[in-house]
């Protein structure tokens, strides 16, 4: 009997937590309307006002400013606007500033025009350039409308760290909005919004746990708000309308729940793991390429590159292997193409690259199994004549 497959792809989405499918299970006859006034209504709101705390608890926000939608990308294309309001008053932005590694739902922009968009670079090491986004700041046309800034906590490739809590004093001294990506960084790393310096945090439900469809946009107050993407019933104070999916945010927040229980002890193990990974892989290719390794990353994610081994080629000799990664990003339709976050480093994109990322249930064993795929099809590939 073949071994069960090892699922190594935790960045593109977290198998669901037992917490958050009890969850949801426990809350299956909470049927009602959430925006209904009957037994039955006030029952599903006071499961999705719970939920609403848990996330609130995560982010380091009061729950009157958490907004539900039903996914990262969601929320994006809904705060990335130039239209805003200070209460009831307009508030124009001019421009969107956002790193050159951004996850595609920022890089597209939301509602700005193309040619209201800049990007941000990044060092060699995959960093946010501090001392470019200043200089651009400083070149900002004013007239125009305020600067809006998208810098992703964790970047979802090389997982490394960026320097969000810096970078939001450079914002703040121009006046700006910052946006904070914090998808990748969610149960991982502390995500205090009033720490980092953000008007504005994006969470996902199914990157930590709980199940696909949800999501948040996370405020530091009311009353600076973008103008709603989805109207209609007014349902989230009018800023997302649409009948919420009940069950999807109750398994949102009994994962946000379990995602800030042990949070140091539990990255410290994983972290010992990828180690013991990185260390396998190199043993077993010298000339293996390990993307941000010498930056501050997350604990759970290693980027690599074989020479001469084609990102699709040697995602479809894991998958023969039994093991689940990525090439890059999973939210391109399932497309293996360059990518953009090795462009912004300066590395060549054509060399292709390979993304393993761990999680709550990672062990040993399934590290010790990653390693010894990976040495045979480093070793398939040299035998093969493809190494340099």
């Amino acid at each position: 009997m073949a071994p069960p497959r090892l699922y190594l792809d935790w960045n593109a989405t977290s198998p669901m937590h037992p917490a958050a499918r009890d969850a949801i299970m426990r809350a299956i006859d909470v049927f009602g309307n959430p925006n209904s006034v009957h037994g039955e209504g006030r029952a599903a709101r006071a499961a999705i006002e719970s939920a609403r705390r848990k996330i609130a608890l995560l982010t380091g926000s009061d729950p009157a400013n958490v907004i539900f939608t039903s996914g990262a990308t969601e929320a994006a294309n809904m705060v990335l606007t130039p239209e805003f309001s200070m209460g009831r008053t307009p508030l124009k932005l001019g421009r969107l500033y956002h790193s050159a590694v951004e996850h595609l739902a920022v890089r597209e922009g939301g509602r700005f025009p193309k040619d209201r968009t800049t990007e941000i670079p990044v060092t060699d090491a995959g960093v946010v350039d501090l001392k470019a986004l200043s200089d651009l700041l400083d070149a900002h046309d004013k007239t125009a409308g305020l600067p809006m800034v998208a810098i992703m906590f964790v970047n979802n490739e090389t997982g490394i760290v960026q320097p969000v809590e810096e970078a939001g004093k450079i914002v703040r001294a121009h006046g700006g909005l910052f946006v904070v990506d914090a998808v990748q960084a969610a149960g991982r790393l502390p995500i205090e919004i009033g720490q980092i310096g953000a008007d504005f945090m994006i969470i996902s439900s199914h990157k930590i746990g709980g199940p696909k469809g949800a999501g948040a946009l996370v405020t530091r107050g009311e009353a600076l708000m973008p103008k709603a993407l989805i109207r209609g019933g007014g349902q989230e104070k009018g800023h997302r309308s649409g009948t919420q999916n009940s069950l999807a945010l109750i398994g949102f927040g009994a994962a946000a729940e379990v995602a800030l229980q042990n949070l140091e002890e539990r990255n410290a193990a994983i972290a010992a793991l990828r180690d013991r990974l990185e260390a396998g892989m190199r043993a077993a290719a010298p000339d293996v390429i390990i993307h941000g390794a010498g930056g501050p990353r997350v604990a759970n994610t290693i980027f690599f590159t074989l020479p001469c081994m084609k990102a699709e080629t040697g995602q479809i000799a894991f998958d023969l292997e039994g093991v689940a990664l990525s090439a890059g990003s999973a939210c391109s339709s399932g497309r293996v193409g360059e990518s953009h976050v090795l462009t912004a480093m300066g590395r060549d994109p054509k060399l292709g690259a390979l993304r393993m990322s761990l999680g709550f249930s990672t062990t040993k064993e399934d590290v010790d199994r990653a390693i010894a795929a990976f040495a045979k099809i480093a070793s398939r590939r040299k035998l093969a004549g493809e190494a340099a």
